[in-house]
């Protein structure tokens, strides 16, 4: 909504990315994504930049109040609480043990910071720091940086998940090409090119669209799709993961807006640098 509504009100693409500390096409391809689930076209495009549809104009008035109303609320939860807080997107990955490990730490320094966690889903790498949903993200590259500042905490081994009794699953190592012959799973349209190219092994595959870690899990289970994860994550007794041996390391990240000097961002990116590294 956030996204809609600066280019909404700057009636120009490359502008409303300026704005949003973005590049364009991942915003165009936000916009995109909204249009198919209003399920009606939200912009007329022109080489002069764009107009409102009636359907986006409507969209228009509903958002810009649903988005002072989210602001207000913040606000007021905020006053009462009687401390500023910081909101953390987690990218559905509670199973690394630097979370744990920097939940922990961060009680211990910081007791008095009212922390909220917002668990996202794969489709954004950046965990709606752009949208102005968090103000860090816990996350993995890569994706799109642009305007983002970002701060590696780890690099893991990357995997192969495959189900316990498959034939690869008793192997020690494996790579790349020995998997082309496999169904995998992949993510929505829309999602990060360069995200998606990282988890696909660097080029198109075919199989099941997920958006969360357990639709990657249950993928593998019921129908054999293999994909990649970093190594070291609990997995359940069903599943194997494989090292492969051409595979680029993960890159466990915190990411935050270029610019934002909130004093908690900064103190929460040491602690977690420390955590991780663990």
């Amino acid at each position: 909504m956030r996204y809609f509504v600066a280019v909404a009100e700057e009636l120009h693409f490359g502008r409303a990315a300026t704005r949003l500390h973005m590049s364009q096409p991942p915003l165009s391809r936000a916009i995109k994504q909204l249009e198919a689930e209003v399920g009606a076209p939200l912009l007329i495009r022109s080489p002069m930049g764009v107009t409102l549809t009636p359907v986006g104009s409507v969209l228009l008035d509903e958002a810009r109040a649903l988005l002072d109303h989210a602001d207000r609320v913040r606000s007021r939860v905020g006053a009462v609480a009687g401390a500023a807080p910081l909101t953390i997107g987690i990218l559905g990955d509670g199973t690394d043990p630097g979370v744990a490990r920097l939940a922990a730490a961060y009680r211990r320094r910081r007791p008095g910071v009212d922390i909220r966690v917002r668990d996202t889903d794969l489709t954004d790498p950046t965990c709606g720091l752009r949208a102005g949903l968090v103000d860090v993200a816990l996350t993995r590259a890569p994706f799109d940086e642009t305007a983002l500042t970002v701060r590696e905490l780890r690099r893991d081994p990357v995997g192969v998940v495959l189900r316990a009794d498959d034939p690869l699953a008793v192997r020690d190592r494996l790579r790349l090409a020995e998997l082309s012959d496999r169904r995998w799973f992949r993510f929505p349209q829309g999602t990060d090119p360069l995200w998606q190219s990282y988890w696909n092994g660097g080029r198109p595959r075919e199989g099941p669209v997920v958006r969360a870690v357990q639709e990657c899990l249950q993928a593998v289970l019921w129908n054999g799709t293999v994909g990649l994860a970093p190594l070291g994550h609990d997995l359940p007794p069903e599943l194997a993961v494989v090292p492969l041996a051409d595979m680029a390391p993960s890159r466990a990240v915190a990411v935050w807006n270029e610019g934002d000097g909130n004093p908690l961002i900064r103190s929460f990116v040491e602690i977690a640098t420390t955590a991780y590294r663990a």
